[in-house]
């Protein structure tokens, strides 16, 4: 724990030199200006460093839905500052030999890479913006609901995935693909969806999955990012000045929140997600003015996806202790 302390304290200050050194002499009015972006991002990246919910899950409702930031420029902030807070958390993982299914890692990045690329090129274009908020809403929602059902019975879980051939490999990608678009679309998605894919289908634990949608986060937020700033645009000065406000707390923040993870208990981790979740859905509602069409189209994405989940938590094959044939 002292070499991970150690390296937390050092990857701290090296960030927080690069960004003096490149805000001078600024540094202070970067902040002040910006204060609401920097006050966000303390809680937003615990949570994501915490849980399987990025940055982006704080960043992007609060963004639109409070601080009235365009989804265009919330999202391009969200990928942006995920790729320092949980590259952060992530090098975090890894120095505290924290365990991760890195089968997913590399299979869900390989099926992300081409959903955020297809959803920040393609789709984002053709939504409207009040719809990108609320179909990001109604899937986690679906999951939170899942999960609720789920832990009200006792869970076994697995350490590993104990089946590992072309057709998880086939699932995994497919499960990052999908969460990629949401990714492209929201700057936030394919941790999620592949933690619910972990925790419901292949029964993995939370503390286990959690770990690793933060390292497959930090890879698609990096990528994302870079689509952006060299193929889409999109990095505005504007944007620029919300990452520079943020970066100093989420170098911090989300490193703490990966340790505190390890502290925590599965069913625990559960239900703090279970209630972020619920305070996504109620302030969505109580927040947006939602049209017919809007209220439509998320109920039936919210069903949708309940319906997967729920046939994802029925399958047997991945059940804990069973050998592979």
């Amino acid at each position: 724990m002292n070499k991970a302390f150690l390296f937390s304290i050092s990857q701290i200050i090296v960030v927080w030199s690069v960004w003096y050194y490149f805000t001078y002499p600024d540094s202070v009015q970067v902040i002040t200006e910006n204060w609401p972006i920097t006050f966000t991002m303390v809680f937003g990246s615990f949570i994501a460093g915490a849980t399987s919910e990025g940055g982006g899950a704080i960043a992007f409702p609060v963004f639109t839905k409070i601080l009235h930031i365009s989804p265009i420029d919330a999202k391009v902030f969200s990928l942006a500052i995920q790729s320092v807070g949980m590259l952060a958390a992530t090098l975090t993982i890894i120095v505290m030999r924290i365990s991760v299914e890195w089968r997913v890692v590399l299979w869900a990045s390989l099926g992300g890479i081409l959903g955020v690329m297809l959803g920040g090129i393609i789709i984002a274009p053709l939504l409207p913006a009040d719809l990108l908020k609320m179909l990001f809403t109604a899937m986690i929602s679906s999951f939170a609901l899942t999960l609720v059902l789920l832990n009200c019975k006792q869970r076994l879980y697995n350490h590993s995935l104990i089946i590992y051939r072309w057709h998880e490999k086939l699932i995994l990608l497919i499960t990052g693909f999908i969460g990629g678009c949401m990714t492209g679309l929201v700057g936030n998605g394919i941790d999620i969806i592949c933690f619910s894919v972990m925790v419901l289908l292949f029964r993995l634990s939370e503390k286990l999955s959690t770990a690793t949608s933060v390292v497959l986060m930090a890879f698609n937020s990096l990528i994302g990012f870079l689509i952006h700033l060299f193929i889409m645009g999109g990095f505005t000065t504007e944007v620029k000045n919300y990452w520079l406000a943020a970066i100093p707390v989420v170098v911090v923040g989300a490193p703490l929140g990966a340790y505190f993870c390890t502290r925590l208990t599965n069913k625990t981790i559960a239900t703090i997600l279970i209630t972020l979740i619920a305070t996504e859905l109620i302030s969505s509602v109580y927040i947006m003015t939602l049209s017919r069409t809007i209220i439509y189209v998320s109920v039936t994405v919210f069903l949708l996806f309940c319906f997967i989940y729920l046939q994802m938590s029925r399958v047997t094959q991945y059940n804990p202790n069973r050998k592979e044939s």
